[in-house]
C-alpha cells in the first residue's frame, strides 16, 4: 500500500500528463474543447479515474468521450513512461458533472435574486392594511392607566 500523499502526487502528475497529451499529441477530430478537472488513483495505484469536462453540446460531449476511449492506450503508455511506476494504472475517463451543477445553482440564485428584487419593488409602494401600528400602548388610553391603579390596589390588599 502507498501512503495518501504519494497517491495524491501521482494523481496530480497523471492529470498533468493527460492534459498535456490532449493539448499537444492527440489530434482526434472528435475531441472537442476538453478540460481535465481532476484525477484520482486508488491506494494500490492500480486504477486511476480522470475527470474531464467538455464545452459544448451533448453530441460534442459524446464524441469527446469516444475520442478519449480510443486514445486510452496511448495515454496509458505515456502515463506509465512519465511516472516511472512499475505497473501502470488502468485509466477510466469520467465526465465531471461539477461545472453543470454549478451552472444550475447559479441559475437558481439568479432566479431567487430576481424574485427578491420584485418583492422589494412591490414593498416600496405597499401600504398598511389597517393602522400603521396596530398595537395599543398603555400611555395612549385612559383605561390602561385605570387598570394599572386597580392592580396596585390588589397588590396592597394582599400584602396586609
Amino acid at each position: 500500500m502507498v501512503d495518501a500523499a504519494r497517491a495524491r502526487k501521482i494523481a496530480d502528475r497523471i492529470q498533468q500528463i493527460v492534459a498535456e497529451l490532449l493539448e499537444r499529441r492527440i489530434k482526434d477530430p472528435r475531441l472537442g474543447f476538453v478540460t481535465i478537472t481532476d484525477a484520482r488513483i486508488t491506494a494500490d495505484l492500480s486504477d486511476a479515474t480522470v475527470f474531464y469536462t467538455v464545452f459544448g453540446s451533448e453530441a460534442e460531449r459524446a464524441d469527446s468521450a469516444a475520442a478519449l476511449e480510443s486514445a486510452k492506450g496511448l495515454i496509458r503508455s505515456e502515463v506509465g513512461r512519465q511516472t516511472g511506476l512499475r505497473h501502470t494504472p488502468s485509466l477510466t475517463f469520467t465526465h465531471d458533472p461539477l461545472p453543470d451543477n454549478a451552472r444550475h445553482l447559479d441559475d437558481l440564485l439568479a432566479e431567487a435574486r430576481a424574485k427578491d428584487a420584485e418583492i422589494a419593488r412591490k414593498a416600496q409602494s405597499a401600504q398598511y392594511a389597517g393602522e400603521a401600528d396596530p398595537y395599543k400602548r398603555p400611555d395612549e388610553d385612559g383605561e390602561s392607566a385605570e387598570n394599572a391603579d386597580d392592580s396596585s390596589d390588589r397588590a396592597g390588599h394582599s400584602a396586609t
